[in-house]
């Protein structure tokens, strides 16, 4: 699908806020309600827009504490890749996963309360995951820039 100039202002307004309404939208890219709410449609079924989510504050909720752990298997065998990422889906505090090249083999993004919870859920959970070779934790100071958007422009 090839977005045009409209389709990308239209998904950073949403991007900003999802809740924004089909009038509010309209009246922002001079289109009628109708244009907008097609044009809408138009991206959820090509999947450009997958999904609609609310950021909660993790503050508020107890889960402020990220880490940033980098995991590297013993070997690269498909039967290992494969058990690792079955079994680091199924772990509540594990919000991103990503196979990375480099030194390690992949980076987990994890919300835990604080460096107790931590140290819990890497001795009964994360390390009790088969065909990890080593681990290596980076604890988050504080926060310089967080967003989910992805700019069209």
């Amino acid at each position: 699908m090839v977005l045009d100039n409209i389709d990308k202002k239209l998904i950073n307004l949403l991007q900003k806020d999802s809740k924004q309404t089909t009038k509010k939208l309209s009246l922002q890219l001079n289109l009628s309600v109708t244009a907008v709410y097609e044009r809408i449609k138009k991206l959820e079924k090509e999947k450009v827009i997958e999904n609609y989510v609310a950021i909660i504050n993790k503050n508020k909720i107890g889960k402020s504490f990220l880490v940033f752990c980098h995991i590297k298997l013993v070997q690269h065998a498909k039967e290992y890749v494969t058990t690792f990422e079955r079994e680091v889906i199924e772990l509540a505090e594990v919000s991103e996963c990503f196979h990375v090249s480099g030194d390690y083999d992949y980076i987990l993004k994890i919300y835990v309360e604080n460096m107790e919870a931590y140290r819990d859920f890497m001795i009964t959970k994360l390390t009790a995951i088969k065909y990890i070779g080593s681990t290596h934790s980076i604890f988050t100071i504080g926060n310089v820039k967080n967003t989910t958007e992805i700019n069209l422009d």
